[in-house]
């Protein structure tokens, strides 16, 4: 098992879009319905900071959520208005003794 975790900054005008975006690229991984997937997002106390976590089961699943439309809108939308660029970080998995998130 794989984890991606990305956390970026963006202006503050620019947040309500944000999670509109978010939300269209989780509603389009839903709607794929592929269980070797569990994306999440989150947003720091100062509103602005998100960090979204990606854990892949397999190797075909390593491709979702960066091949959706959703996500390519919002990848495009956020490049105009950060603030702090994205850091990418990949992690393999050691061990679990719960469900990760």
């Amino acid at each position: 098992m794989k984890m991606t975790r990305v956390q970026y900054t963006i202006r503050g005008d620019f947040v309500e879009e944000n999670k509109k975006n978010i939300e269209a690229v989780v509603r389009e991984l839903r709607a794929q319905n592929n269980g070797d997937v569990r994306y999440a997002v989150y947003v720091h106390d100062d509103g602005r900071t998100f960090m979204h976590l990606a854990q892949h089961n397999t190797v075909e699943a390593e491709r979702f959520p960066t091949s959706l439309d959703a996500f390519r809108h919002f990848q495009s939308q956020l490049k105009e208005h950060l603030e702090v660029a994205p850091k990418v970080e990949k992690f393999t998995l050691v061990q679990s003794a719960t469900p990760i998130f």
